[in-house]
């Protein structure tokens, strides 16, 4: 049978960048699926008490520059040589989120990879939405369609209710990968994964 890893994703994080690539090319080698579920990262900081760590970690020594060291040997090892911090960060991700979940399936995957290039490369503002169209066509998604539902009220309820249950199911920041009821966090936890999906101990 099939496995599926789920990746609970919100575009505003750096990390959910970095992390995409070398996850596809990990759930090709395992034959495994991508299931993505869209939060807003900052609703997930509000009911859990979290913060972004440049923010959280800004008055202890040493550790955000360390972080970022680290950030630099993951881009460095997995070649993600079109990664581009924005000018503006963090920003606000509401409209790309209802976007996704206007999207299922294979196409929420192609949508949410042309999203993150936009965002993470090309210096899309995520608040574009002329912008955000392009790239979703660009993907060769129905970009009117999928705009057009970011205004419905059903989407905008889902995106809550993501963001809710995925609070409740243990998540608390981005990236959360799950494994049917196994939790992850962090793209270091990649190789951990790539473990329990070929059968040995995570």
């Amino acid at each position: 049978m099939t496995q599926t890893v789920e990746f609970i994703f919100d575009l505003v994080s750096p990390n959910a960048y970095l992390a995409w690539w070398p996850l596809r090319e990990m759930l090709e080698r395992q034959g495994a699926e991508l299931e993505i579920t869209p939060v807003f990262l900052g609703g997930m900081h509000k009911l859990t008490g979290n913060a972004p760590p440049f923010a959280r970690d800004a008055e202890i020594r040493g550790k955000n520059a360390y972080a970022s060291l680290e950030m630099r040997r993951f881009i460095d090892r997995h070649g993600l040589t079109g990664f581009r911090m924005p000018e503006q960060f963090p920003f606000n991700t509401i409209l790309p989120q209802r976007m996704l979940l206007a999207a299922d399936g294979a196409e929420r995957v192609a949508l949410a990879e042309a999203l993150l290039k936009a965002l993470w490369e090309d210096g899309v503002s995520a608040g574009d939405p002329d912008a955000l169209a392009t790239a979703a066509s660009a993907a060769g998604l129905d970009a009117p369609a999928i705009m057009a539902a970011t205004q419905e009220d059903a989407v905008k309820q889902r995106l809550i209710a993501n963001t809710d249950s995925a609070v409740e199911r243990g998540a608390f920041g981005i990236p959360t990968f799950f494994v049917g009821g196994e939790m992850w966090f962090g793209k270091e936890r990649l190789g951990q994964i790539e473990e329990f999906l070929a059968g040995g101990k995570p």
